[in-house]
């Protein structure tokens, strides 16, 4: 086991690295100058030329890489162009907001999921299996973003039943664990965990069905084997499947943010890359996108670990 994690924990760092690279290339990417962007309207080319040399740009690309890399794994990234502070200091407090709504929105979206894809698979065929399947069609069609509005105007404007904006009464950017605080997150993690739920719904059942239907189900059966005992098993073989999908699915979470943080104005890493997309603020925009990147490849790590665990079997693939 020692040995596998090893591996893959080896097989990760490329991976790390090509995505330092695309960040780092995100400051070429546009069509003007970077440095435009750091410098006022009325600048000179003196001016201009200074600053060049300043933020390293009249050295070589690999050299201004490099020395970008390691300005980042201490975690420094610049000023943000919008606030004028360290991007670091904007950054922390929204990945804190982000997966505060992001894991509870993939612990409702695992369960309920879990559960109604099981029940779907043992009742192949009937009532129960067909409404589950149409929910699961549904939630992976439908826009969260547009969810997210229907849900806004129905709960929210008409209703008057739940907040729409903030993550706190009267604009409050900090969050403590009240009814009056935990009301502004239940819409946004509606919205975000439809389309997992969704997902992983359909995922397990399709992984129920089919071990229900190998011949060691069929054989635990014949032997009279308790039915609590027979759904453990089904549950352990269907779990590196469901994991792997569930595993994707907490990476979209935090990637699908963007819109459903701009709808109900949640400050978390979604509405941050979304104003720095627009304002064209380059350092939170290359830190976002970073942080963002290295958890989804940490968090897909850390899923082939817990599959291997789960099913020795994988380890010798």
């Amino acid at each position: 086991m020692g040995s596998y994690i090893l591996r893959r924990v080896l097989y990760a760092i490329p991976i790390a690295l090509g995505v330092t690279i695309i960040c780092f290339s995100l400051i070429y990417i546009g069509p003007t100058d970077p440095i435009q962007a750091v410098v006022p309207d009325d600048a000179t080319a003196e001016d201009i030329e200074r600053i060049r040399i300043a933020y390293g740009f009249d050295k070589p690309i690999p050299v201004q890489y490099l020395m970008w890399l390691g300005r980042a794994v201490t975690g420094e990234f610049g000023n943000s162009l919008q606030s004028n502070r360290p991007v670091i200091e904007d950054l922390l407090p929204a990945i804190g907001n982000t997966f505060r709504i992001a894991i509870v929105a993939m612990f409702l979206s695992a369960t309920v999921a879990f559960v109604l894809g099981s029940i779907a698979a043992f009742n192949h065929g009937r009532w129960l299996d067909r409404i589950v399947t149409a929910f699961a069609v549904a939630g992976v069609s439908i826009p969260h973003f547009w969810l997210a509005i229907v849900m806004v105007i129905v709960f929210s404007v008409e209703l008057g039943a739940l907040p729409a904006m903030g993550m706190g009464p009267d604009g409050s950017s900090s969050w403590q664990l009240d009814w009056t605080h935990v009301k502004h997150m239940i819409l946004p993690v509606i919205a975000l965990s439809v389309i997992p739920m969704a997902t992983i719904m359909r995922t397990t059942r399709g992984a129920v069905l089919e071990i229900l239907g190998q011949e060691f189900v069929q054989t635990l059966r014949a032997k009279g084997l308790a039915g609590r005992r027979i759904l453990l098993h089904i549950v352990k073989n269907a779990a590196p499947t469901v994991l792997a999908v569930t595993g994707l699915q907490i990476g979209q979470l935090l990637g699908g943010s963007i819109l459903i943080e701009t709808v109900f104005s949640w400050p978390g890493t979604g509405r941050l890359l979304n104003e720095a997309i627009f304002k064209r603020d380059l350092p939170t925009l290359q830190a976002t996108i970073l942080l963002l990147a290295m958890f989804f490849v940490t968090l897909n790590l850390v899923v082939d670990v817990v599959q291997t665990w789960v099913d020795p079997r994988i380890k010798r693939g």
